[in-house]
């Protein structure tokens, strides 16, 4: 089997681990932890970095951080993975769907600004949805790939209506936008390592901030709320998010092999790129010249997906497509889906993601592309 994105274990995460196990630090406090936060913070050009189990927590404690109450509404976007909709309704709030636009795959912020100009109104500096006087105090854009959306534009369309930007950029650790890096535009930024990102804890995630009170009340969350370092008191209402050491050094030899793996994914969509050129309806993810992606996921979009899907699978190449729209899962069918034309459901037909793992070997590349072009 050639794994879709599979963890590429090359560096010092036997070694460091070891050191986690002889020295006996293996859960939620040690050097590891200290040092992943650190090495973090400084890549993606915040001041500060705060640990966490995974992706899902870290958007769940930034939403808490970011004041969002039950009966809010969330602006975020109808294509992503689920966790990006649980983390919202973990808080009590509803999602506000925006589809998607054609190329990029991002969230179409001419429909934002439809909506936020049609659909809500502003009453002491806060922003409220018309139609049912809920509040919606943040907006989730999410890094759909990798790829980066028009963050000029949206952060200064959540200026005028004074929503606080949250930024998903779980899958998007390596990405630049006009040299800014993902996470690092919003008040929050978020990282997920799960075991198919591109690099992996096994499971784990990241606040990035350049608030400071924000970081630490991160991390006193994330710790239970214990507020005295010798009795166990506890001030507030916390969560047991905390990233264990044994992890966070996975994450230290995974940092240390970044470079390299971000390198890597462009060599794998360059090659994607030119095999399926002219291939016949094959098409890629467009990305704008601002935006330097890190190409974590390569996905090709086709009419005849499914068809491809079957020839890929069954040669075991693994394969799989796009995520379902939320506004097409039971829980979330009767959230505001705000669109024109459902693109959501458009890419959801016609998109699948191909091997990417970073240690795939140039000859499986090939045997990739040349079960694709097969089909046609």
């Amino acid at each position: 089997m050639v794994l879709l994105s599979g963890p590429n274990m090359g560096g010092n995460e036997w070694k460091y681990v070891k050191d986690c196990l002889d020295t006996g630090w293996v859960s939620s406090v040690g050097a590891y932890v200290d040092q992943f936060e650190k090495m973090t913070a400084a890549f993606a050009g915040t001041r500060f970095a705060v640990a966490t189990s995974s992706g899902t927590t870290a958007l769940h404690i930034a939403l808490i951080l970011a004041g969002v109450q039950a009966n809010d509404l969330v602006i975020t976007q109808n294509i992503t993975f689920v966790a990006t909709l649980n983390s919202i309704k973990y808080t009590g709030a509803d999602p506000v769907l925006i589809d998607t636009e054609t190329d990029g795959w991002q969230m179409d912020l001419s429909l934002l600004e439809k909506f936020l100009h049609e659909e809500t109104e502003i009453k002491n500096n806060t922003c409220f949805h018309k139609a049912s006087g809920r509040r919606i105090p943040v907006i989730m854009p999410v890094h759909v790939l990798g790829n980066i959306t028009d963050m000029d534009c949206l952060l200064q369309l959540a200026d005028q209506f004074h929503l606080t930007v949250i930024e998903d950029s779980t899958e998007a650790l390596g990405s630049y936008y006009k040299g800014k890096h993902a996470g690092s535009m919003g008040l929050m930024g978020t990282f997920s390592y799960n075991g198919n990102k591109i690099i992996t804890t096994g499971g784990g995630g990241m606040i990035v901030t350049n608030d400071e009170s924000l970081a630490k009340r991160a991390k006193h969350l994330t710790t239970q709320a214990k507020s005295d370092p010798f009795e166990y008191m506890h001030d507030e209402v916390g969560y047991n998010y905390r990233l264990v050491n044994v992890a966070a050094a996975m994450g230290v030899a995974q940092m240390e092999q970044l470079p390299g793996f971000l390198e890597r994914k462009k060599q794998i969509i360059h090659f994607y790129q030119t095999a399926l050129n002219g291939v016949g309806d094959i098409s890629f993810q467009q990305v704008s010249p601002e935006v330097q992606p890190n190409w974590w996921m390569p996905t090709i979009r086709t009419q005849k997906q499914r068809e491809v899907l079957e020839a890929l699978n069954n040669d075991k190449l693994q394969s799989r497509p796009f995520w379902v729209p939320m506004n097409r899962l039971p829980m979330f069918k009767e959230n505001i889906y705000y669109n024109e034309a459902d693109r959501s459901g458009q890419l959801y037909s016609e998109c699948l993601s191909i091997p990417c793992s970073t240690n795939i070997t140039n000859e499986e590349l090939e045997r990739v592309a040349n079960k694709i072009k097969s089909v046609f």
